[in-house]
């Protein structure tokens, strides 16, 4: 119940709105609260300088994975530049390739459900779709020995009455880069960059050559700008 509370303030302080796609895409505005009072100009400064870095936060999540080439390629590319992702697993996946897995919470990234077969929940039934969710969620405690408390449903559409029946919290996004549908990595770049403000969460696929290649990119692009780049949690329950 506690993380219903919480999945529910998310959409209630942070917004919900439907791309041209029809997905729902939450999108965070971080609170503005104006100053009373007097201050010093090192206490505005310290002050600014805070807010700054807070309102920069952005995360890099990708989906279908793991990917038995381009994963472990994507993880050497964040242990360069020291910077931390959510993997959203596929259970089939998982259990093809589970020392990636581990790789991956070994390495300190977050590791969410994205159900057994990539499938749409809203079409099945609450038997099935538990079933999905939580054989993934078993697998992956079993080779990580850590639970996974996100859960991003395939297609972005979900089932609210699963929430607080398996005690995870659906995490869409707000910027969808497409980049399964193209190996043009300028686009990729140009589109994040472009669309890039504070809070953003990135829809990417560990599971193309284009996408390492394109992170590889953007993420010195974003933090010359100033973003911090962090877990999907750190965004959605800050």
């Amino acid at each position: 119940m506690k993380r219903w509370r919480s999945a529910l303030t998310v959409l209630i302080l942070c917004g919900a709105f439907v791309g041209l796609s029809g997905k729902i895409l939450y999108k965070c505005e971080s609170d503005r609260i104006p100053a009373t009072g007097t201050s010093s100009a090192a206490e505005e400064s310290e002050n600014a300088h805070t807010t700054s870095v807070e309102e920069k936060r952005i995360a890099l999540t990708f989906d279908d994975g793991p990917h038995p080439i381009y994963t472990p390629q994507m993880l050497e590319v964040l242990a360069q530049e020291n910077v931390p992702a959510t993997f959203f697993l596929l259970g089939e996946n998982v259990e093809l390739y589970g020392d990636i897995v581990k790789e991956i919470a070994a390495q300190g990234h977050l590791i969410g459900n994205h159900t057994w077969h990539h499938v749409q929940i809203t079409t099945l039934s609450l038997e099935e779709a538990r079933a999905e969710i939580l054989e993934t969620s078993e697998l992956i405690e079993e080779l990580t020995g850590q639970g996974t408390e996100y859960v991003r449903p395939p297609f972005g559409t979900w089932n609210p009455v699963l929430e607080d029946d398996l005690d995870l919290i659906p995490v869409m996004w707000s910027i969808d880069t497409l980049d399964w549908t193209t190996e043009n990595v300028d686009q990729i770049v140009e589109q994040v960059a472009e669309e890039a403000s504070e809070n953003d969460i990135i829809l990417m696929h560990d599971s193309y050559e284009s996408t390492v290649q394109a992170v590889e990119r953007i993420i010195p692009l974003l933090q010359a700008e100033g973003f911090e780049f962090v877990t999907v949690d750190q965004v959605i329950m800050d």
